[in-house]
């Protein structure tokens, strides 16, 4: 399924694969640990490839992008002086290699990998890495707002100076490098990835064409991708059934439908289905009452009705795979509990319930039937919910940008490999902070867990931070979907991510 991404795009990141059965009707195959698919058929270079979308891209500028699906798709046209690897590792991109680092921890020092070229032709220089990353700066990119300054000190040798040591700041490396001053990056996108923008036709779609010059030899493989914007669900499989569409990040529903012709490819979506409480409208601005819907809401149900059981239940906003900070301790801080929910509501000056809106982007199926689920489970504490479907620009500038609404249910996740890419937006002035989360305590715990260069202190910090978030009851954390994508009979090479992207760099045509 695809998922929004609000990327907050998070150090070792580790995707904790799941195997889906072979049907006895379909052409399922399994997806290894190793993170490769299991096929006997010869690949064969060249060809196009039309992956489907249920949402558009809310930009073509990578500081700007907003979603996890336009991050998604971006991952093919930028990349970092790092990028990360199917197993979560870090390894060298526009970089030649890792950094040299500074005993203090404050320096990072990179060499430009050699003969690395932009889509436009030009050379990428340190010039190009200062205004990235000044840049990116500039935008509050995750990560980058303790960099103290960014040196070219020859035309290949960059050197980043921070303010404090991090332990994490590599992964926001993953953050894209552009050419110095080009302003047309929403309209003309030009990065170093595996393939180079082609052109763009709103709400039909995006199309990329084979970076020739890519510096990682035999990729990508595939001469044209096209991303096409599908309006819903159902236009989705009625594309794939028709064969407009050979590929596309889908749901359980749709996945049962395709019986024969395709391969569905299963790992996890590495991203956080919540229901999200806006903490600053009533009567969620009550933190019992945000602690009552959690012991209303349960998401061991929701994961066997909706996702048919492929999904892994969380109580934290950082996924499961991300096991060094993940704290799995808070999956059941709040099981199902009627009666004490009740109780609370009661505290909370509710006794007799209340009645809310739950505003669903109408693109996301799994999103809408979720909400459902949660409509009948809140009538067990005499709580009434009704769903409200916007389309999803909509739902991007009213839910998200103006945070105009009072509960919505959603996947969030991180935009890189760090714990604050997952955490970040809990902080009270943090601008993605859509959920209007405000605790002085959390404030305070997250920014020591930033500050702390002992890295088993840093963990923990952030798992206490974590804890917070869970006491307050900030969101309903219900779970990680199981990602599933449906690749026509014809097509292999598809590599899952311990994050969520779409890398078509490594899909191939088998005859």
């Amino acid at each position: 399924m695809k998922k929004f991404i609000l990327r907050f795009i998070a150090s070792a990141l580790i995707g904790t694969l799941l195997l889906l059965a072979t049907g006895c009707q379909s052409s399922k195959k399994e997806v290894s640990s190793s993170g490769t698919t299991s096929t006997s058929e010869a690949r064969k270079e060249g060809g196009s490839l039309v992956f489907g979308l249920e949402t558009e891209t809310d930009h073509l500028d990578p500081y700007k992008a907003a979603t996890a699906d336009t991050r998604s798709v971006l991952f093919n046209i930028f990349e970092g002086l790092v990028k990360p690897d199917k197993d979560g590792n870090l390894i060298p991109a526009v970089a030649a290699k890792l950094p040299d680092v500074s005993s203090d921890g404050l320096t990072y020092t990179f060499k430009i990998r050699s003969g690395i070229k932009f889509h436009n032709g030009n050379a990428v220089t340190a010039g190009d890495i200062k205004y990235s990353l000044e840049t990116a700066k500039a935008d509050q990119i995750a990560g980058l707002s303790e960099v103290k300054s960014v040196d070219a000190e020859d035309p290949s040798t960059v050197k980043i100076t921070l303010n404090i040591k991090d332990n994490d700041f590599l992964s926001y490396l993953t953050v894209a490098i552009i050419p110095k001053d080009y302003t047309q990056q929403d309209t003309h996108p030009i990065g170093t990835g595996p393939y180079k923008f082609e052109s763009y036709t709103p709400q039909q779609s995006l199309i990329l064409a084979k970076n020739t010059d890519y510096w990682q030899k035999g990729l990508p493989h595939l001469d044209k991708v096209t991303f096409k914007f599908e309006s819903d669900t159902n236009a989705l499989l009625l594309d794939l059934q028709g064969g407009g569409v050979q590929a596309a990040s889908v749901d359980n529903a749709t996945a049962n439908q395709l019986k024969t012709g395709f391969t569905i490819e299963q790992a996890n979506s590495n991203a956080v289905q919540q229901l999200d409480l806006n903490n600053a409208v009533k009567p969620f601005d009550n933190v019992k009452v945000r602690q009552a819907i959690s012991y209303a809401v349960d998401p061991d149900e929701i994961i066997k009705t909706v996702n048919y059981g492929k999904g892994v239940r969380v109580g934290t906003p950082v996924i499961p795979g991300f096991k060094k900070y993940y704290n799995e301790s808070l999956a059941n801080a709040y099981k199902k509990d009627p009666a004490k929910a009740k109780q609370l509501l009661s505290e909370a000056g509710y006794p007799n319930g209340f009645s809310f809106t739950i505003t669903v982007p109408s693109n996301y199926q799994v999103h809408v039937d979720t909400a459902q689920v949660i409509i009948n489970e809140l009538k067990a504490i005499g709580v009434t919910a009704t769903i409200k479907q916007v389309d999803w620009a909509t739902w991007l500038s009213q839910t998200y940008t103006n945070r105009q609404y009072e509960s919505t249910v959603i996947s969030v996740d991180g935009s890189n490999l760090s714990p604050e890419s997952f955490l970040g937006r809990y902080v009270t002035t943090s601008k993605s902070n859509f959920l209007n989360y405000k605790s002085t305590d959390y404030d305070t715990l997250y920014q020591q867990a930033v500050n702390e260069n002992d890295d088993a202190k840093r963990v923990q910090l952030f798992k206490q931070a974590q804890e917070l978030v869970s006491k307050d009851a900030a969101a309903v954390y219900i779970q990680d979907i199981a990602s599933l994508t449906a690749l026509k009979t014809g097509y292999a090479g598809f590599t899952p991510y311990p994050l969520f992207v779409i890398d078509v760099s490594t899909i191939y045509k088998t005859k």
